[in-house]
């Protein structure tokens, strides 16, 4: 027996030891082991995986062991006091960013610190699921969304020469994806043992993050030549100044020349602003950004109190979930083979996919519709949010790139949750709900239509600009 035992102890740890090296050497290829994209990598996968984790710990309070109206009111009184602080805060956390350039380590790793204290403490309060929990659960949710603006900051920093930014997004999102599925067998199976085990298990995981958040490359808090973008459409016209200072404080410049900077003032820099082609693609992805949100809320709730095609509940939303997990991991895989030759065409097309899905299914509500739309909607946030990041690495200049991801993302991050509070405050009817997400998305295809009609869709990079 002891022979046994030990043989097999062996073998598992071959397995893990090899299994280990392949992830290690998929993780690396291509440049980005040397870049430290690699490690960023790594980093976001048990990010993933603790928040995974903390999500099985609080769908079974929260959502499964209340009655359905009750968990309404519950997760909107949620999404309430999260939406808040995420209204007032979206206009504070890009500049903040921006002037705190050096401490992109540190919030990372700050980030995961402070879940894993906040999920060492739930765990000792999880089993009655009191008031105190909600204080609790939305730390973790804002440390969880400051992480991704973060994040999405990091990755262009981190950029091997031989990858682009679509693709190395596409390498840390479907990291991500794989960790997920994976943290949600352990979490099951901790589950088992007490309530507050995943809860624990999340505490370890966020322990390790904060650790590794610190290895990665100093090049990260590096913002040598970075400025604060403008997320607007305005465009310089050919032959201005780089140095002029536009809307107020420009001063007339005499016909027949340049204008230049007010005496007495320090010319802003110019080209802060991000392109027509940017604020289309940012437009059309809060749209599907907001429909994710949306599909979260409202589907948990209408499959778990009527379950289409006679199934139940658990089987219902499992296939959901199933269907929007595939989606996003397909349209990662289609960003990195499609390359986003063009960007504005691939993010339209996206947003008139997830249109024509939501529309099908508000007609002909049943499961395949059903199951169709949480797909399809993870397809086309996941291929559009990489369209976005093509048309930000293309048409904003390096010098406030960092700076236009982390004000993009703010705004994304603050859709997801506005459409999840719509969601909730639907009354659980498919066809209403469905038809209501429809018509959103109908008037924000018209509106990103025209844009693209007036922008046009361009094939070759743009030429690049130098703030």
């Amino acid at each position: 027996m002891v022979r046994t035992a030990s043989a097999a102890g062996s073998r598992t740890g071959k397995v893990v030891h090899g299994t280990g090296r392949r992830i290690r050497r998929a993780t690396a290829a291509e440049g980005a082991g040397e870049s430290g994209l690699a490690k960023l990598i790594e980093l976001h996968a048990l990010n993933a995986f603790g928040d995974m984790l903390i999500t099985v710990a609080l769908a079974s309070t929260i959502f499964f062991s209340v009655p359905t109206g009750e968990a309404r009111g519950r997760v909107a009184l949620y999404l309430l006091i999260t939406m808040a602080p995420f209204a007032l805060l979206a206009p504070v956390i890009g500049p903040l960013l921006d002037r705190l350039p050096h401490g992109r380590r540190a919030a990372m790793a700050m980030s995961m610190l402070a879940r894993a204290v906040l999920a060492w403490t739930m765990a000792g309060v999880v089993v009655g699921g009191g008031i105190a929990l909600y204080p609790e659960a939305l730390g973790v949710l804002v440390a969880s969304k400051a992480y991704g603006v973060v994040r999405s900051v990091v990755v262009p920093r981190l950029l091997p020469s031989r990858l682009s930014l679509v693709k190395a997004n596409s390498r840390v999102t479907l990291a991500g994806l794989l960790a997920t599925m994976v943290a949600a067998g352990v979490g099951g199976l901790l589950h088992l043992i007490g309530p507050g085990w995943p809860l624990r298990g999340a505490f370890l995981v966020f322990v390790a993050g904060t650790l590794m958040a610190f290895h990665l490359p100093h090049g990260v808090d590096s913002a040598k030549g970075e400025q604060r973008a403008v997320l607007h459409a305005e465009e310089h016209p050919p032959g201005h100044h780089h140095g002029v200072l536009h809307g107020r404080g420009a001063a007339a410049a005499p016909a027949g020349t340049a204008p230049g900077p007010a005496a007495g003032q320090r010319p802003k820099a110019s080209l802060r602003t991000v392109g027509p082609s940017v604020i289309l693609a940012l437009r059309a992805m809060a749209a599907m950004r907001w429909l994710v949100g949306f599909l979260v809320m409202f589907l948990a709730f209408l499959l778990r109190e009527e379950p289409v095609g006679g199934l139940q509940p658990t089987l219902a939303l499992g296939l959901v979930a199933l269907a929007a997990g595939t989606g996003n991991a397909l349209g990662s895989a289609l960003g990195a083979w499609l390359r986003t030759r063009t960007p504005e065409v691939t993010v339209t097309a996206m947003l008139l996919l997830a249109c024509c899905a939501t529309a099908s299914a508000a007609l002909w509500y049943g499961t395949v519709t059903v199951v169709a739309v949480a797909g399809t909607a993870g397809t086309a946030a996941s291929l559009g949010k990489l369209s976005l990041d093509a048309l930000i690495q293309r048409d904003v200049p390096e010098s406030v790139r960092t700076s236009a991801f982390a004000r993009s993302e703010t705004a994304l991050q603050l859709s997801w949750v506005a459409g999840g509070a719509v969601g909730i405050l639907l009354p659980l009817n498919g066809t209403l709900g469905l038809s209501v997400a429809a018509a959103v998305l109908g008037v924000m295809l018209l509106w990103t239509f025209r844009s693209l009609l007036r922008v046009g869709p361009r094939r070759r990079a743009a030429a690049p600009r130098v703030a």
